[in-house]
């Protein structure tokens, strides 16, 4: 279906935490999710050797790749002319620095963002993209399976933290499935998934967002102390209190509302 037959010699390498996806099966599956149609705008972010890039241009015209390896465009640009199918425009580009609104978003289309995102960026990437929602209809992205956790826990949950807690401001998260180390090429260490993220036309509370980026990381700089000490350098217990919340909680068991309401307390005492 795709994978690495068009180039069989390019080493994967450690410094653009590479792991190639090679397993037709789990191609299929991902393909499905995304359910390309003709006329949308797809981005896919680090498109390697093209195991997801060639199926997505049998479905779609056009397809805009943001790749940082060199090495892997000239084989991926004949693999796709080869192919036929859909055009492929590829920009070399670090992704983290890449403007994908101002680049990309040009025709008005919404941009669809996939990709099977390297370990090493991928918490970063996730908020610089985020930073760039507003030209987004959606994405959908291989992980590491910890990060989906992380993205989709719940308050109480273990792997809740600050990425869960920003992400569900930003965007509604849906965990689709996992994807076994066999289905890569090196096999990472750990177990990966696939996890679709839709920006909220609304965002769910009304808060500054750099209020509660604030409070947020603050609160889970260190997790195991009580909001009373982890947050007293931005409010004291009894104003944490006057919110409606124990100030002897711990930052695991907040909701977004919660830390919405904590965020917006933190600007009305500075009078932000």
């Amino acid at each position: 279906m795709a994978g690495p037959q068009h180039h069989p010699r390019h080493r994967p390498r450690k410094r653009f935490g590479q792991h190639f996806l090679h397993d037709p099966y789990y191609v299929g599956r991902i393909i499905a999710a995304i359910d390309p149609a003709p006329g949308e705008h797809l981005v896919e972010i680090g498109p390697g050797e093209g195991a997801l890039t060639l199926p997505l241009l049998k479905h779609i015209t056009q397809l805009d790749a943001v790749e940082l390896d060199r090495d892997l465009i000239a084989p991926l640009q004949a693999a796709a002319e080869a192919q036929g199918a859909g055009t492929l425009r590829i920009h070399q580009a670090d992704a983290l620095r890449f403007d994908f609104c101002g680049e990309l978003a040009g025709d008005g289309r919404p941009l669809r963002v996939v990709g099977n995102l390297p370990y090493n960026i991928s918490t970063p990437l996730l908020f610089h993209l985020m930073g760039q929602r507003h030209c987004v209809r959606d994405m959908h992205f291989m992980l590491q399976k910890e990060v989906v956790d992380r993205i989709t826990a719940r308050p109480g949950e273990a792997s809740y933290g600050r990425l869960g807690v920003m992400l569900a401001w930003y965007c509604a998260s849906e965990a689709l499935f996992t994807v076994p180390p066999g289905a890569f090429r090196p096999p990472p260490r750990v177990d990966s998934a696939v996890v679709r993220l839709v920006p909220h036309a609304t965002p769910p509370v009304e808060v500054d967002e750099a209020a509660l980026a604030r409070v947020v990381s603050q609160a889970f700089a260190q997790r195991r102390k009580t909001l009373r000490n982890s947050l007293r350098t931005l409010l004291d217990a009894d104003a944490i209190a006057a919110c409606g919340i124990d100030p002897g909680r711990r930052p695991e068991t907040l909701s977004l509302a919660e830390f919405a309401t904590l965020a917006n307390a933190v600007r009305g005492a500075r009078g932000e």
